[in-house]
């Protein structure tokens, strides 16, 4: 699935990665949190990013994030490509 991934002090990038747990918890480095953006994407990353100390990454909709995130599709119950609309809100090419 395409997500469009944002590691601490670079912008996002768009990234093809498998729909399965272990590929989005390698991907921020540890155990899943997600965080709802709207009903058709959401954020993940590392849900001890802060208590390990992971070096800061942004601030959306007034959470701090620590660690590399990534924003996914949500469709239903599960993951999917990320909406092209938020991939042109924040001017990333797929």
């Amino acid at each position: 699935m395409k997500i469009l991934k944002k590691e601490p002090g670079k912008g996002y990038y768009a990234k093809e990665i498998p729909n399965t747990l272990e590929a989005m918890q390698a991907e921020v480095g540890g155990y899943i949190e997600t965080v709802t953006v709207d009903r058709t994407c959401c954020i993940v990353c590392d849900d001890e990013g802060r208590i390990k100390e992971l070096p800061y990454n942004t601030t959306l909709g007034g959470i701090e994030f620590y660690g590399p995130i990534f924003i996914v599709g949500t469709k239903n119950d599960g993951f999917c490509d990320v909406p092209k609309l938020v991939q042109q809100i924040l001017e990333v090419t797929a």
